[in-house]
């Protein structure tokens, strides 16, 4: 069995699920994940949302979908997340 296998089965990689905000990039999606935390302050649930950029090889997410994004090595500056799969269109 190889090191990267070894990983995924462990769980080791983060999942993050998110929406689709652009594909206008090759091979490139950008991801939006929304979280609900309380405050530290104040304990109201507020919303938070962070940005991923996924490396999408085959171009299958559009703008809007839901998808499911995991943790890979560095692919570039900014990219070290890919596609997993489409969850709703």
């Amino acid at each position: 069995m190889s090191e990267s296998e070894n990983k995924s089965e462990a769980g080791l990689q983060k999942t993050r699920v998110g929406v689709v905000t652009s594909d206008k990039m090759d091979k490139t999606i950008v991801v939006e994940v929304l979280r609900r935390v309380p405050h530290p302050r104040f304990k109201k649930i507020v919303k938070k949302t962070s940005t991923f950029y996924a490396h999408d090889e085959s171009g299958q997410a559009k703008v809007g979908d839901r998808v499911l994004i995991e943790e890979t090595r560095p692919i570039s500056k900014l990219k070290c997340w890919k596609l997993k799969e489409v969850l709703s269109h």
